[in-house]
């Protein structure tokens, strides 16, 4: 039986030889850990479209789910991250470990 507080790993991730995971985000004590595959990419933009993708795999859930617009789900969450990216909530902290 898996671990209720785990997700599942998608069926093309566990058989893929090559597929490796890029990041966990797990909240404890009221704030957000986070584990990350730091330098995978050369260039930084990279993590931009990831988090662009992981967006519209976002949306696309809320739309399946609870039948929301797909747009505007989009668009709640660009407004989110504009807001968060202005004038963050919380104080980030943290350091590069193996």
């Amino acid at each position: 039986m898996a671990d209720a507080k785990q997700l599942l790993i998608p069926e093309d991730a566990r058989q893929d030889p090559k597929a490796f995971e890029l990041l966990r985000v797990w909240v404890a004590d009221g704030a957000q850990h986070v584990s990350l595959r730091a330098g995978i990419w050369e260039d930084p933009a990279a993590w931009g479209m990831m988090l662009a993708d992981l967006a519209g795999h976002i949306a696309n859930s809320y739309e399946q789910g609870a039948g929301l617009d797909r747009e505007e789900v989009l668009d709640r969450i660009r407004e989110s991250l504009e807001h968060e990216w202005n004038s963050s909530t919380d104080e980030l902290s943290g350091e590069l470990s193996e």
